[in-house]
């Protein structure tokens, strides 16, 4: 069994335990360790076990962060297959890195102070806003009865597209 279906099992076994919460704290804490370094360092290529040791969390976590980080990265690793000798890369994407964590909500990540070389104040607020807004659903205005029907046939909208068939 590949480390993320691993991963994904303890994950269930810990919500069936009721110890979610209490795993969930300490993956938060690792994470936001791992994430204090690679911000600070050029990570380079090394297996699922070499980053495990460098960073000092388990195979599992190991293969849980590469999971969250993977849409972050400039070349994605093969997680479906990891195994502890696979090889994998963490060469992220700055600016996509940053509004992913915008968007998964992860706020104890984006507000690292190690984010302050890497993307300027100014930067990490318009990608901030650009996250938020590309969730935003913008509603158009609402087409009246008697207003022109917006196909162009000159009719009043409730006897054209706005009939009940």
């Amino acid at each position: 069994m590949a480390l993320l279906e691993q991963w994904q099992a303890l994950w269930e076994e810990k919500q069936k335990k009721g110890e979610a919460n209490r795993y969930w704290k300490t993956y938060i804490a690792a994470e936001t360790d791992i994430y204090r370094q690679i911000l600070t360092s050029k990570p380079h290529k090394n297996t699922v076990e070499g980053y495990a040791k460098k960073y000092g969390v388990d195979l599992l976590t190991m293969a849980a962060f590469l999971d969250g980080i993977n849409n972050s990265l400039k070349e994605k690793n093969p997680l479906e297959s990891l195994e502890p000798d696979t090889p994998v890369n963490l060469n992220y994407d700055k600016e996509l890195l940053y509004k992913n964590m915008v968007e998964a909500k992860a706020d104890w990540l984006y507000n690292l102070p190690e984010w302050d070389p890497l993307i300027d104040q100014d930067r990490r607020a318009q990608l901030y806003k650009e996250q938020k807004r590309s969730k935003t659903v913008v509603k158009g205005k609402k087409i009246g009865r008697n207003d022109p029907c917006p196909c162009g046939s000159g009719k009043k909208y409730k006897h054209c597209c706005g009939r009940d068939l």
